[in-house]
């Protein structure tokens, strides 16, 4: 039987910049040593297209929380401050739900969010948060990307996408970006 923690590679970022919200993530899915899909689309569209999730680990458990985020978002009225607390609540305090391995990255017109199995909902100073094997290059190149450019979301997202696809072997240049305005609801 294989573990889930033999399978590797994703990364996830959102970046909030001048008044739009963008979230990316690479193609790669990697067992052990070889990569076995380059095109996996693991970020998505939810509640009536107003919530960007992206997720890192475990396919099949995120697909599950995926599905329970939406059915939070629907019972708050798609209050993503409420959907994530009480998500992350069910699923530390859950003994099925604390066994998946998977973390989530969610942004909304407003907020943007990691979800783990912890119980965690962090949320960043600056706008920008990053999740997976590469997010951590993912996150700097954005980071500087703001600081330093005058990129817009989507290009921040995609460039630093790019550039942690050139350090991380878990991370490709196969990337699939969304977007939200946050002037519209």
């Amino acid at each position: 039987m294989l573990k889930s923690n033999i399978f590797h590679g994703t990364t996830i970022l959102s970046v909030r910049h001048k008044g739009s919200v963008a979230l990316g993530g690479d193609g790669q899915i990697t067992m052990q040593d070889a990569i076995v899909k380059s095109n996996a689309r693991k970020i998505r569209k939810i509640y009536k297209g107003r919530v960007l999730l992206g997720f890192a680990g475990s396919v099949a458990d995120a697909m599950a929380l995926y599905e329970k985020l939406e059915a939070k978002l629907e019972k708050y009225n798609g209050n993503l401050a409420n959907a994530a607390a009480d998500l992350a609540v069910d699923w530390r305090s859950d003994r099925i739900l604390r066994r998946l391995d998977a973390m989530l990255a969610v942004s909304d017109a407003e907020n943007s969010y990691i979800i783990s199995g912890n119980g965690d909902v962090i949320s960043s100073e600056d706008g920008i948060i990053a999740i997976g094997s590469g997010g951590n290059y993912a996150l700097s190149a954005a980071k500087a990307l703001v600081r330093h450019s005058n990129l817009t979301a989507v290009e921040i997202v995609k460039e630093s996408l790019k550039i942690a696809s050139e350090i991380c072997v878990y991370t490709n240049d196969q990337i699939t970006v969304e977007e939200l305005d946050s002037n519209k609801s």
